[in-house]
C-alpha cells in the first residue's frame, strides 16, 4: 500500500526535433512510488484524495496504470503543476500544491488507508508536495497503527514528517543527505557526521536506515551494521525521482518477502535505473535486476 494523500497533475513541454510534445500525468512521490513497485511486479494499492478538475483527471489517469486506487474525492482542489523542458532544462511555468486536506476528508482518506495498509504486508508512506496539506502527526498515527498491528512500514520523508514516524516506529527510513542536514540532524555531508545521524534514527526508532548521497555512495544502518552501498556508474539524464525509486524498489522486495540487504542492492539498483530515464518511477524490472548484481555493499568500520 502507497499513502499518497495528495497527487499532482503534472503537465510537460517537451521538444522532440520540429515538434513540441505535450506530456499529462499523475505525479507526485506516492504515484512515482507506486509505478516503480508496480513495475517491479508487485501488486500495489494506491490511497489517494482527489478534487477539481485537476484531481478528475489525476484519477482517470491513475485507474488506467497497473495500480489498485483506492481515492477519496473532495470539494477542494488536486494540486498540479506545468513544466517546460523544451531547452533541455526544467523550468517551471506555474504550480499549485493543492488545498489542505479537511478533516472530514481525512478521516476517510485514514480510514482507507488503516485497510489497505492491514491488508498489505509493507506500507509505504510518501509525503505531500507542501507541508501545510497534511499534518505530521496524520504520518505518525499510520505508522504507530499499522506497526503496531504487524505491518512493515517503509517512510521516505524528511522534516517533520520523518520526526513523526521515527518517533513512533518504522521498519525501513530513506533519506538523503541534504535532507538530514536541513533538517539539523547531520553537522554536514562527511561520512562521520552521517553515521552519526543514522544512528541517532536507529536510536529513536527507525528500523533501517538508507542515507542517499548523491553522486556518493549511500550509506545504509542495518542492526548493528554500517554499510557503504555503491552503484553502478550510469549517464544522468534527469536526476529528479532517484530516491523514490530507491525507496520503492526496497518497498517491493520486502514485500515479496526478501531480506534487508536485498532490499537494499534493489533499491539502489532502482534509483540508479531511473536517472537514465526522463519518467520518474519508471524503468524496466530485467534492467533493476541486472543492476542489483552490481550493487557492491560493503561494511564500514565507523565508531
Amino acid at each position: 500500500m502507497v499513502f499518497a494523500p495528495v497527487p499532482l497533475l503534472t503537465v510537460t513541454l517537451e521538444q522532440q526535433a520540429d515538434v513540441v510534445e505535450l506530456h499529462v500525468h499523475p505525479g507526485g512521490q506516492g504515484v512515482w512510488q507506486a509505478r516503480m513497485i508496480a513495475a517491479l511486479g508487485v501488486p500495489v494499492t494506491l490511497c489517494v484524495t482527489v478534487g477539481g478538475e485537476a484531481g478528475e483527471v489525476v484519477e482517470r489517469q491513475l485507474v488506467e496504470q497497473d495500480v489498485t486506487v483506492r481515492a477519496i474525492r473532495r470539494e477542494s482542489s488536486s494540486g498540479w503543476y506545468v513544466h517546460d523542458r523544451r531547452d533541455g532544462n526544467r523550468t517551471e511555468l506555474a504550480q499549485h500544491p493543492g488545498t489542505p486536506l479537511l478533516r472530514h476528508d481525512l478521516d476517510e482518506l485514514y480510514s482507507v488507508t488503516l485497510t489497505e495498509g492491514l491488508r498489505a504486508p509493507v506500507s509505504v508512506l510518501s509525503g505531500p508536495q507542501d507541508p501545510a496539506l497534511v499534518d505530521p502527526e496524520v504520518y505518525g498515527r499510520l505508522a504507530a497503527d499499522l506497526t503496531a498491528n504487524g505491518g512493515a512500514v517503509v517512510a521516505d520523508l524528511s522534516g517533520p514528517y520523518l520526526a513523526a514516524v521515527v518517533d513512533a516506529g518504522v521498519t525501513f527510513l530513506k533519506v538523503s543527505h541534504e535532507e538530514l542536514i536541513d533538517d539539523g540532524l547531520a553537522e554536514d555531508d562527511s561520512a562521520d557526521a552521517l553515521v552519526r545521524a543514522g544512528r541517532e534514527l536507529r536510536d529513536r526508532g527507525a528500523g533501517s536506515v538508507l542515507i542517499s548521497r548523491a553522486g556518493d555512495p549511500a550509506l545504509a544502518f542495518v542492526e548493528d551494521r554500517v554499510i557503504e552501498v555503491r552503484q553502478p556508474p550510469l549517464r544522468i539524464a534527469d536526476h529528479r525521482g532517484a530516491g523514490d525509486s530507491m525507496s520503492a524498489g526496497v518497498a517491493a522486495v520486502l514485500a515479496r518477502g526478501g531480506d534487508t540487504e536485498e532490499a537494499i542492492r534493489t533499491g539502489a539498483a532502482a534509483g540508479a535505473l531511473n536517472v537514465t530515464r526522463h519518467g520518474l518511477g519508471s524503468g524496466r524490472a530485467e534492467a533493476v535486476a541486472e543492476l542489483a548484481g552490481r550493487v557492491s555493499l560493503d561494511t564500514l568500520d565507523k565508531k
